[in-house]
């Protein structure tokens, strides 16, 4: 192990007065190169890349300066931050303005910077580029972000300048298309505070709510007359591009003239090429809108007319092909009168058979013939003279008197019965009810209002089931046979012969052809005289 030996007169600094050299303290020696410095940096231009760029919470800015050798460490205060036009960002080539400093806190030097610029127009398109492939990738210019304008917005919100003739362009336009209620929020467009206002304008206008004070517009438009690169740079900050990109209401971004393109034209729903063709785009022409809506209602005028009158024809092709209502009701009046007379001949048929059984009933049943029957029966037992002849006599005597006794209900019963229901089916066929209830459903078919179009689709749909009935009634019809060479047989009150034996029993026939009807008398066909004399067989020839 090493050992040092001193004594203590070798840890106390000699001084010497001879010794010209002076010793300062570390406060003056960085005072005094803080002032060199100064003094010979005190205005100077560095070009350099931005590296580090960090905002304090108290709004200061540090950042580096730095090449491809070396690297300046340097500094913007709050008050110098407020006038860049930009927001300085990592990678960005600038030149700085400023003096050189030092910072004896940690024994390095700095620079202060007073200015900022971008280092010429390629610095600055790559700035734009880079900005704008950024933006992209997080999606906020993207097509299908992208919304329809309103055909015919009410309320338009317009962010520009209130002194500049952009708005003057954009109201003189509306008025001349369609007239249109403009709100304006005035904004400045260019300097370092346009980019901040813009965005607030349009976040603004985004959160007014339908019934506020201020009436919330379906439409915005972000106008700014032409300028250079660096005059339309505020449209190109994130801030506003994310404000635009975020809007609830649809944004047409017009700013500078046809050749320039921000970043704001991309994220807005639509671009114009200038603030006049923003307007153009906003509204319609709206003596145009009125010239479509005579046209358009002068073709519906028309089509109403020609459709009336069409439904007219119709209706009245209908209503001459279809018969009139009595036409319609005869068959069913022909068949109730055929039903009515028929109900006749059949109640006068049945009480006829009703009588003739109650006559032959009766005439077996009268008390005379029953005791002279009595009196034979008791004079043949009495003849007979059977001990059991009495007692037989009173059993055929009960017998009979049960027999009459269940004849006598039946008869009663039946005609009853008979009597109720002639008089019930005498009442239902009265002519004079049935004229009143014929008489009823006329004048209720005469009070009906129909509308055209509801009995033009009933007449279409009895068209339709009475062409079909009539095809099928013409298929089914007897008289169609007829054609085809048959006859059909009926006797003089219209019923059908259908054989030979009951063709015998009457005097005259009629035989119905298709063409019309022949009356003939049936006659019985003479006798063959060749079968009632058959002839004689040949004699037969001897071979003798």
């Amino acid at each position: 192990m090493n050992s040092f030996s001193f004594d203590g007169s070798d840890l106390l600094a000699k001084s010497d007065a001879t010794d010209n050299v002076r010793a300062f303290s570390v406060s003056e020696i960085s005072g005094a190169l803080k002032r060199t410095v100064e003094d010979a940096f005190s205005h100077i231009r560095v070009r350099g890349e931005i590296s580090g760029f960090t905002q304090a919470g108290s709004g200061h800015c540090y950042l580096a300066l730095k090449d491809d050798k070396a690297v300046l460490d340097s500094v913007i205060w709050r008050g110098v931050v407020s006038r860049i036009s930009f927001r300085p960002e990592n990678g960005m080539e600038v030149i700085a303005t400023g003096r050189l400093t030092t910072y004896a806190g940690r024994s390095r030097y700095q620079l202060v910077i007073e200015q900022l610029e971008i280092a010429g127009q390629g610095a600055l398109m790559a700035l734009l580029d880079r900005r704008r492939r950024m933006l992209a990738e997080e999606g906020l210019f993207n097509a299908d972000r992208k919304r329809a304008l309103p055909f015919m917005p009410k309320i338009i919100g317009v962010v520009s300048s209130p002194s500049g003739a952009v708005i003057r362009d954009i109201l003189h336009r509306l008025a001349d298309r369609c007239p249109t209620h403009v709100i304006l929020w005035p904004v400045p467009v260019q300097g370092d505070q346009a980019a901040a206002k813009v965005a607030a304008a349009v976040r603004g206008f985004s959160a007014l709510k339908a019934g506020d004070v201020i009436p919330r517009p379906d439409l915005l438009i972000v106008a700014r007359g032409g300028g250079s690169l660096e005059d339309l740079w505020p449209f190109n900050e994130e801030i506003l591009v994310r404000a635009v990109a975020e809007s609830s209401i649809p944004v047409i971004s017009a700013v500078g003239h046809e050749t320039d393109t921000t970043l704001c034209d991309y994220a807005a729903d639509l671009r114009a090429p200038t603030p006049t063709a923003a307007a153009e785009l906003a509204v319609p022409v709206r003596s145009e809108l009125v010239n479509g809506l005579n046209n358009l209602h002068l073709r519906m005028n028309n089509a109403i007319a020609r459709h009336a009158k069409l439904s007219e024809e119709r209706l009245e092709a209908v209503r001459r092909r279809l018969p009139d209502g009595e036409r319609l009701l005869a068959p069913f009046i022909q068949l109730f009168d055929d039903r009515a007379s028929q109900l006749e001949r059949d109640i006068s048929e049945r009480m006829t058979h009703a009588r003739h059984k109650l006559n032959f009933y009766a005439a077996t049943l009268r008390p005379a013939l029953l005791k002279a029957r009595i009196a034979r029966e008791q004079a043949r037992l009495s003849a007979c003279r059977l001990p059991t002849g009495q007692r037989l006599v009173i059993q055929k005597q009960q017998k009979l008197d049960n027999v009459t006794r269940r004849l006598k209900q039946a008869y009663q019963q039946r005609l009853s019965h008979a009597d109720l229901r002639f008089k019930f089916l005498a009442e239902k066929l009265q002519p004079l009810l049935l004229e009143q209830r014929w008489q009823q459903k006329t004048e209720l078919l005469a009070a009906c209002s129909l509308k055209p179009e509801l009995v033009t689709a009933r007449l279409n749909i009895w068209q339709k089931n009475i062409d079909q009935l009539w095809r099928v009634a013409e298929q089914a019809h007897p008289d169609k046979i007829l054609a085809k060479g048959y006859a059909r047989v009926e006797d003089s009150h219209s019923h059908v012969v259908s054989n030979a034996h009951d063709a015998k029993t009457h005097k005259r026939l009629n035989l119905i052809f298709h063409d019309g009807s022949v009356w003939v008398a049936p006659e019985t066909p003479p006798k063959s005289r060749k079968a009632d004399n058959p002839p004689e067989p040949p004699e037969q020839t001897s071979f003798l």
